[in-house]
This record gives C-alpha cells, structure tokens and sequence, in this order.
C-alpha cells in the first residue's frame, strides 16, 4: 500500500495541517474514488465517514418538492462533512453529491472526533475551515437575490475553475439550471452573454473556459469574499489562490 505524504496531497486543508497533526490522522485515511453523481452524504442520514477530496468536487444541495439548489461547492480545499461531525451533531438536511468526479481520502467520522478532541491545532484549522464554508454560503445568498443569471453562472463557473485542474468543466445545461434554481432558457442566455463576450466555449456536456479575467469582470463583487476568507483563514494569506 502506498503510504500518503503530505506534501505530495492536492487537499489544501490537510496540507495546512501541522505534520504531527496530518501524522496523527495519516493511518485512518482511505484513498477512495468519487465517481460521478455519487451521494456522498444523504440528507437526514447519520454522517458516518467524511471526505477530504484530492480531484473532483461536491455540491452542497438543498432539495424541496420545488426542486434541488446548490448552496456549497466543495474541493480540493476542504472537508465534505464538517460541520455537522464538529459541531456535535451527527446529520445534515442537504445532500452532499459528487458533481465532478474524482477521489478523495475518506475518513471515520468518529475517528475524527476523537483526533479533534485530542488536537487543539488540527480542531483550530477545521473550525476554521467551516467558518469559511459559512461565508460561502452567506455569499451564495447574497448573489441569488442581488445577481442576474449571466453574474450568477460566471462566479459559478470560476468556484468550479478553481477546483480542476484545466479550464474545462463537465457539466450539462440541465444540471446548471438546477444548481442555479433557474429555468433551463435562463441558462441558456446566460451562457450565450458568456459566450459572446468571449469568456467561455459551449460544448455538448461541459463549458470550457477561455478568459477567466472576463468571468472575474463579470461576477464582480459576488465572487471573492469567500475565497479571500478561505486564504485568511486557512493559510494565511490575504490573497484567495483556489
């Protein structure tokens, strides 16, 4: 069995462990794949393994009769899971899917909270890292009310640009329109003010992105404060790098 080495990881929150914190965690972790449209954690489910994703990321869904909406988006800079495993609760409302495939290292939720509790540090790092999911989810509101779609779909498409490696990023019309709670011609207009203004390509099944300096401009102020926060909390740095 190949043996993990931090700083050969792409997961930026166990990179930004201390060594003996990663250490104490290292055995526990299981390389597993995240394949596509994979429930990671169903809602009202006991939470019993959480996921630090290496390539790939998962969507954070609230599903009602009217439908499903995104409010998170999780990479390779997070832990899918946190809050309700450290937090004391052992269950969440949304759904957590894989929505770009990859892998991940997985872990026992309880393992987990038995290290938490033991560390100080590694508790430190991870509560900070849901503060940090707390405000993109508060930015995520912000931008369903004060955005229109094309802005909406540009600060989507760059969360998910940060999260891969490329500028391609797999996901159909269909699929946009339910993340983004919108009909599916909202999103097919949005794309097309995109796609005329020279920042992303259509194709069948993905959208690849040309300028991301275009989609920055265009997204504005609704894409960045969480990404800022995630740098200032996690890594210290007051600059975001996803």
């Amino acid at each position: 069995m190949e043996v993990l080495r931090q700083a050969e990881l792409c997961n930026r929150l166990l990179k930004a462990l201390p060594s003996d914190d990663f250490e104490a965690l290292r055995p526990a972790l299981r390389a597993e794949e995240m394949p596509l449209r994979h429930v990671l954690i169903a809602s009202h489910t006991v939470i019993e393994t959480v996921h630090f994703p290496e390539e790939g990321f998962v969507s954070i869904t609230s599903d009602g009769p009217s439908g499903r909406v995104e409010i998170g988006l999780i990479g390779r800079e997070g832990l899918v899971g946190a809050a309700p495993i450290l937090l004391d609760d052992d269950r969440s409302p949304h759904t957590h899917f894989v929505q770009m495939a990859g892998h991940m290292l997985s872990i026992d939720a309880a393992v987990l909270r038995v290290e938490v509790e033991r560390r100080p540090v590694l508790r430190g790092v991870l509560h900070r890292f849901i503060q940090a999911q707390f405000v993109q989810t508060a930015q995520t509101a912000f931008v369903n009310v004060r955005g229109n779609t094309a802005v909406r779909l540009a600060r989507w498409l760059l969360m998910c640009h940060d999260r891969i490696d490329g500028g391609r990023v797999t996901v159909t019309q269909d699929f946009m329109s339910y993340m983004l709670g919108v009909e599916r011609p909202g999103v097919t207009a949005a794309l097309r003010v995109l796609a005329e203004g020279g920042f992303v390509r259509k194709h069948r099944g993905s959208v690849e992105i040309i300028s991301r300096d275009g989609l920055l401009d265009l997204a504005g102020d609704s894409y960045g404060v969480a990404e800022a926060e995630y740098a200032r909390l996690i890594e210290g740095r007051f600059e975001p790098n996803i």
